[in-house]
């Protein structure tokens, strides 16, 4: 095997493992957390996620930049987080019934601020390491990234076969991967350390000059629109497999696989995720951008739409995997479209400045913002609810409710954002 194949390989096993670890819980721990009386705080343990993105990554990219070297720093946010995701599995059974909302949340918390920055520093290594090897990253880091689904799925489908989606199990098939990969991380190519960043400011290096682009028109209203649409983003992450697993509770769906397995039938959106990655360019060119990233939005109309209609019986079941298809089209269309969109209307100086503003006003702000409000409203229609036929009602109340606010969201933008002619 030749020099750059290896590099290839071991960058392959690399983004398994980062999103291995994410998939051993993130579809999963809502289910969980019903399951031992804290469901009406789903919404905390998803929005944290948020929060930490808003300035965890800056942070750490800092450190990375400018003392510590990339690969180290990963194998230790990573060992970190693995440990508290342990504990966290341990406090679970250690505790059973008895457990509390404050002995889980605040070691949740602190695992998922080590845990968010090492998605930035696994890319960072990732490009080091192709630079270093002479390989194009745009060719080559795509189908590297692709197998980090790979890795979210296969956990995903452990964590279900094994029965691990309602019990603290999940933290600890979480830890194990997050222990491998701390480990590993220390095999990658030395990255470089204090080279251009010594000349940023502190507030360049946290990427506030981007936030000049609010002056701009079309791109203030653009990432004001990002932070709405980061609204939907976790919403299903948190509640799908909640709202999956409750038709248990009636005679009628009662044992039937995808009750008993949410977790495969979910694992079909990462499937679609792959898939429609792969449709983004010929869209781009026929479409536009606006089109495409309004294909996303409505995507998102359909996904909780689906979800309304959906049971897991005929012909119900096909709206659910439907709802799951149409993920990869919501997801993909606009966090890649919109990606594009920041790099083509930016100055080279804080293009990826801009880029860490758009994930910022998405997977920080937006999500945050987004499943605090879900949480709210599965609350009142969900989870103050007592019989299993009420339950069924008001999960379908939600889904309407998400799938009006997605439309609303949709017409506005199509409406305020003025794209400019070159794109």
């Amino acid at each position: 095997m030749n020099g750059n194949n290896n590099i290839k390989l071991r960058l392959i096993i690399l983004s398994w493992l980062q999103f291995a670890i994410w998939g051993s819980y993130l579809t999963s721990m809502g289910r969980y957390l019903t399951e031992i009386g804290l469901g009406d705080n789903i919404g905390w343990f998803y929005s944290v996620q948020g929060i930490v993105s808003i300035f965890m990554p800056a942070f750490i990219g800092i450190v990375a930049d400018r003392w510590i070297q990339a690969q180290k720093l990963l194998s230790i946010c990573h060992g970190m987080s693995a440990l508290l995701m342990g504990y966290l599995g341990y406090v679970g059974f250690n505790l059973n019934e008895a457990i509390q909302f404050s002995d889980l949340f605040p070691i949740y918390a602190i695992a998922v601020a080590f845990y968010m920055p090492t998605i930035a520093l696994t890319y960072s290594v990732s490009y080091s390491a192709l630079k270093k090897f002479n390989l194009d990253t745009i060719k080559s880091f795509p189908p590297i990234r692709l197998f980090g689904t790979v890795g979210f799925i296969v956990s995903m489908w452990i964590v279900d076969i094994f029965g691990f989606q309602q019990t603290p199990a999940q933290f600890y098939v979480c830890a194990v991967w997050g222990i491998l990969m701390s480990i590993y991380s220390l095999t990658m190519p030395k990255c470089p350390t204090g080279s251009c960043s010594d000349n940023k400011s502190l507030a360049s290096s946290l990427g506030l000059d981007a936030f000049k682009l609010f002056k701009v028109p079309h791109m203030a209203v653009f990432f004001i629109f990002s932070m709405f649409l980061g609204v939907s983003l976790q919403i299903t992450n948190g509640y799908a497999n909640p709202f999956i697993s409750s038709f248990e509770n009636i005679e009628e769906y009662k044992g039937l696989f995808f009750v008993e397995h949410a977790n495969i039938l979910i694992s079909l959106s990462q499937v679609s995720e792959t898939l429609c990655i792969l449709l983004i360019p010929f869209f781009l060119k026929r479409y536009g951008i606006k089109t495409v990233m309004l294909i996303a939005m409505f995507a998102w109309v359909l996904r909780f739409a689906l979800f309304d209609l959906g049971t897991p019986t005929w012909p119900g079941i096909l709206c659910l995997i439907m709802s799951m298809v149409v993920y990869g089209v919501a997801f993909d269309f606009f966090n890649i479209s919109g990606s594009l969109f920041v790099d083509n209307e930016t100055d080279s100086n804080i293009r990826s400045s801009a880029q860490g503003l758009f994930m910022m006003m998405t997977n920080g702000f937006g999500a945050a913002i987004g499943t605090l409000s879900a949480q709210t409203i599965v609350n009142k229609f969900v989870f103050s609810q007592t019989s299993a036929e009420a339950i069924h009602h008001g999960w379908e109340t939600c889904w309407l409710i998400f799938s009006a606010y997605a439309l609303l969201v949709g017409l506005l933008f199509s409406i305020l954002f003025k794209v400019p002619k070159k794109l």
